[in-house]
């Protein structure tokens, strides 16, 4: 009867813990009370730009210390153009009544600005550092290449192309997933600042291309497979995915193809 009691408080005690997210405002929505000193994150929630953000605000254990505002990118708020983010893109942080957008730029602001777990080795290891910045300054070729071949998915080429786009930033990232031997992330045994930069955007093309194209861009690439195993095994990360079926469908949406979510 104890060991029952003591799974059943467990299970209510993580019920309690879990956030409680925050609904999509849209243009017919009343703004917070802006620049009053709280600490504001804007998000999406399908954009994998902000998902980086907002992992990296859960592993450093901020959910108490920067609010979620959801703002609906298709229908956006007078009031964020006008008085937060004039240029209209997400993430935007609202810190110490100042803002800061680009989701590079957040990550190292994070990490300098608040309290946590590094996301950066920063002095403590050089030469992850190195190859940090490397893979960071190197990530928007491997995004790219995802994209073109999510466009040449959506305009009907043959397998053989979208192959020829694809394998070279799955094979850069399977290699580098062996650089370091003490663990499964991109800099070894924890995740860090240079998971959050990939893991959103090479998740969801493998979700999408096991959709269109039955797919599997894991195959014959054990690390890249592992890596994405042990992320979702992470709650800072695995938090941020919501419904998965409605980050599909968005990106379905992006490239004009009909998706099995109304």
């Amino acid at each position: 009867m104890a060991t029952s009691a003591a799974s059943d408080d467990s299970t209510v005690r993580e019920t309690k813990a879990e956030e409680v997210l925050p609904p999509t405002l849209g243009s017919g929505s009343q703004p917070p009370n802006l620049f009053d000193g709280t600490t504001r994150l804007y998000i999406s929630y399908i954009c994998p730009y902000v998902q980086r953000v907002w992992i990296a605000r859960n592993f450093k254990g901020l959910q108490d210390k920067i609010q979620l505002v959801a703002i609906d990118l298709q229908d956006k708020p007078a009031w964020f153009l006008e008085k937060v983010y004039p240029p209209g893109k997400l993430p935007v942080l609202e810190h110490n009544c100042n803002i800061i957008a680009e989701s590079l730029d957040l990550l190292s602001y994070l990490d300098a600005n608040f309290e946590g777990p590094k996301l950066f080795p920063r002095d403590q290891d050089p030469a992850k550092q190195a190859f940090a910045d490397e893979l960071i300054a190197s990530s928007d070729s491997v995004i790219i290449a995802l994209f073109r071949a999510g466009r040449a998915q959506a305009q009907g080429q043959g397998d053989d192309d979208i192959s020829e786009l694809l394998a070279p930033a799955l094979d850069k990232v399977e290699s580098s997933l062996g650089r370091f031997s003490d663990g499964p992330f991109l800099l070894g045994k924890s995740m860090s600042a240079v998971d959050m930069v990939y893991a959103p955007f090479v998740e969801r093309f493998k979700d999408f291309f096991a959709a269109v194209k039955h797919y599997d861009m894991t195959q014959a690439r054990p690390k890249l497979k592992e890596w994405i195993e042990e992320l979702n095994k992470i709650d800072a990360y695995a938090a941020t995915w919501g419904d998965r079926r409605l980050q599909l469908a968005a990106l379905m949406n992006k490239f004009g193809i009909q998706s099995p979510v109304a």
